[in-house]
Order: C-alpha cells, then structure tokens, then sequence
C-alpha cells in the first residue's frame, strides 16, 4: 500500500482551504486533503482526500497518522467551534504532528472586541501548548467580504464609525499559506499578522466597491442599539449577532488597524488593495 502524503490541508472543500489546495497541486506538492466528505473534495493531481471531521477525535488522529505538516483553517463559525479546535490540535499532537499552520484573526486575544477572535486566541495557546512546531497566520478582514456587507439597497450598515481596517484579500492569505507550507522549518514559532496594504474605512471602501462593482453603495454608521435590531429579524442565536456586530465595534475600536509587510516578507509581491481585488475579480 502505498504511503499518504505527509502534508496535510484541511478546509479543502471551502474557500481559503481550496485556494492554498491548489495552490499546492500547482508547485507539485503531495498533500492529503482532510475532508468531511471525500464525494466532495477537488480532484487535484498530488491530492489524496482522507475521511475526518475537527469534532471526531478518533477519526482526526487516525487520518494524521504519519501527517508531518498540517494547515489547520479555523473551523466553520459554531457555538461550539473552540471545542471543536481543541479535539482536532490534540488530536494532531497525539498522532504525531510536527508542525502545525494555523489561519487565526488578526488582533486576536482573550478580550478583543470581535468576540471570534477570543476563541482564536484560546486556538493559539492549545496549540502553543501541544509541543507541536507552529506557525500562526492572523488574518485581518478579508477584502472578499466586503462587497457582501452591502444591502439589497446598496446599504453597508453597522457601528464602525470612522474607524479603519487593513483587510486582507484571501488570495494574499492563500500564497502566504502556500511559502509557509513550502518550507515550514523557516516559519516555526512565527506568527504573522496578514493585512491589505493600507488601512481603510467603510465610508472609504463604499466609495471604491461603487467604482468597481457598478452598484452604489454607501455606508450607514450605526448606533449599537441599532445593529442589534436590524439584525433581529435573521433569528440567529445570540453568539452569532455577537460576532456579526462585533466585527464593526472591532473596527471602530482600531483593533483592526495597521498595515504590515507580511505578505510581501512571505510572498515577494505586494497585497492586493481593494481596487486591484475588485478589477482582479472582475476579470476573471
């Protein structure tokens, strides 16, 4: 029987998983793609997809049986997801896991303002304590999301007040992923902060999505009362207006703030602004 690629990608079947999978197949890099239904994983030359869930320990530890390097992206947002992270790092620590990359938040800490980021942080210190090499990837704000902030009425709506972000494109993320996993003996015990290459506002960045989208959007700046109203009528439990809110309090808090040279250090090439994500995304 043949042996299983000693690279592990988990998330493969989602976003940022599937951009750092391919990124990998495309520099020829054997990995084994951990998903929770192999029926649905990419066909990548190199990519062996493997049965495991975050929540299942047992099935976690037998599918990182001989993994040398593991990239962890955060768990699907879950009341449960920080349990579900500690199940799937000790697991990884039990099955022998030299090094693990890890996809936190930007500013993340056991009282920060985007109440995500908590768990986060709590993620961090598991891993930092499972005598695993690690490597930790804070991401800001994705660029990605902020043509869905906006209303059917062309509306950004939430208590962000004049303060600024340094979002980050998922594709900038995904190639710093990528050099790390590459040559991971160069990054152990690094964290690094990944942002966009300037800070921006959302009265700022509804001006640019109007210019590079072709909707007009605008900002609408909240009081706390009123983003917990507006978002009332979903019926999402608690924990999840928390977090949705408490994205906009993070920015106007400055918590999000600051560029960084990141993802050049890791990549050779500056980060995509959010002009050149919307014209890059538009022309695909």
């Amino acid at each position: 029987m043949q042996s299983l690629p000693d690279l592990a990608v988990t998330g493969a079947t989602g976003q940022l998983g599937g951009q750092v999978a391919r990124l990998l197949a495309a520099a020829d890099s054997a990995q084994r793609l951990l998903v929770r239904d192999v029926r649905r994983a990419p066909e990548l030359d190199g990519a062996v997809p493997v049965l495991a869930s975050y929540a299942d320990a047992a099935q976690a530890r037998t599918a990182l049986a001989g993994v040398k390097t593991l990239f962890m992206v955060s768990a699907a947002e879950a009341e449960d997801r920080l349990q579900q992270h500690y199940s799937f790092v000790d697991a990884a620590a039990g099955a022998g896991v030299q090094h693990i990359v890890y996809t936190s938040f930007f500013g993340a800490a056991p009282d920060c303002t985007f109440t995500l980021g908590r768990d986060h942080y709590a993620t961090e210190e598991r891993i930092k304590a499972s005598g695993m090499d690690y490597t930790i990837l804070r991401d800001n704000f994705y660029l990605d999301f902020l043509p869905l902030l906006a209303g059917e009425d062309g509306v950004i709506r939430g208590p962000a007040g004049d303060g600024v972000m340094a979002a980050v494109a998922r594709a900038d993320v995904a190639r710093s992923a990528l050099a790390v996993l590459r040559a991971p003996a160069l990054h152990v015990g690094r964290s690094y902060d990944l942002t966009g290459p300037k800070d921006l506002s959302l009265t700022a960045a509804a001006v640019l999505l109007t210019a590079g989208t072709g909707r007009t959007i605008s900002y609408h700046n909240e009081t706390l009362e009123e983003a917990y109203a507006s978002r009332e009528p979903y019926g999402a439990p608690p924990w999840q207006v928390d977090a949705w809110v408490s994205t906009y309090t993070a920015i106007a808090a400055g918590e999000l703030a600051g560029p960084t040279s990141a993802v050049h250090e890791l990549t050779g090439r500056e980060p995509l602004g959010l002009a050149d994500f919307l014209a890059e995304a538009h022309s695909l």
